[in-house]
């Protein structure tokens, strides 16, 4: 699913190398493959690679993988000034300071709410559940996910609420490498995101009850939990 939505934004299939436990995942690979790993399977590699040798002059790295994975050769081989992911949890594949011993230009996340940059599912699933039930919506489209990742990504350069600050008020809000993304706790979620996912939604054809006014709707969503409209 990360791979697909990345791909859709406009990664080349080309430059996205997945890794498994057998290293990357490549067309003609003779040992561990099965359907679901050939659709991902790329061109650009010809015999086994290690995760290490695939992370030579990346300029991203995504794990959702385990405890460690990610290891000092693997991010010392990075490109210049690299985003990282580090999404397992409770454990992730490499602890922010350790990554930033190793990378100290790099930019990373984790799925852990006591490192800035905490990326959790809670922050999009529930909103995206929330446009398509209210639009009826027939299915759950890449269009609807990327409408929901997109307004995700635009309130992050937006300032951040005061009662986000009061909560977590050690964290540095400003736009920059220790926020790239808003905390799940951010009240604007549940009004940003579940007016573009009906947007989105109604615009590739799968709203049974499209919503007429995806603004209006946006702050009638705000009233459900209480959250302010700022």
């Amino acid at each position: 699913a990360c791979m697909k939505l990345i791909q859709a934004h406009g990664a080349k299939k080309e430059n996205c190398l997945v890794c498994d436990t057998g290293g990357v995942i490549y067309v003609g690979r003779p040992k561990g493959m099965n359907a679901f790993k050939e659709s991902l399977a790329t061109t650009s590699v010809t015999e086994d690679t290690t995760l290490e040798q695939a992370c030579a002059n990346a300029d991203v790295l995504i794990g959702v993988s385990s405890a460690g994975a990610f290891t000092e050769a693997c991010l010392k081989a990075l490109a210049p000034n690299p985003v990282i992911f580090a999404m397992a949890n409770p454990e992730p594949e490499i602890r922010p300071e350790l990554a930033k011993q190793y990378r100290p230009d790099c930019i990373i996340a984790t799925g852990r709410s006591d490192y800035p940059n905490q990326i959790n599912n809670v922050m999009i699933f529930p909103f995206i559940f929330r446009g398509a039930l209210d639009c009826r919506a027939s299915q759950i489209t890449e269009e609807m996910k990327m409408a929901a990742a997109k307004a995700l990504a635009g309130i992050a350069k937006q300032p951040v609420p005061d009662s986000v600050k009061a909560a977590m008020s050690s964290r540095d809000w400003n736009f920059g490498p220790d926020y790239i993304i808003p905390t799940p706790f951010d009240p604007r979620l549940i009004r940003v995101l579940p007016s573009a996912v009906v947007k989105a939604a109604a615009e590739c054809g799968v709203a049974k009850r499209p919503v007429q006014d995806a603004e209006k709707y946006g702050e009638e969503c705000a009233t459900l939990v209480g959250a302010p409209a700022v």
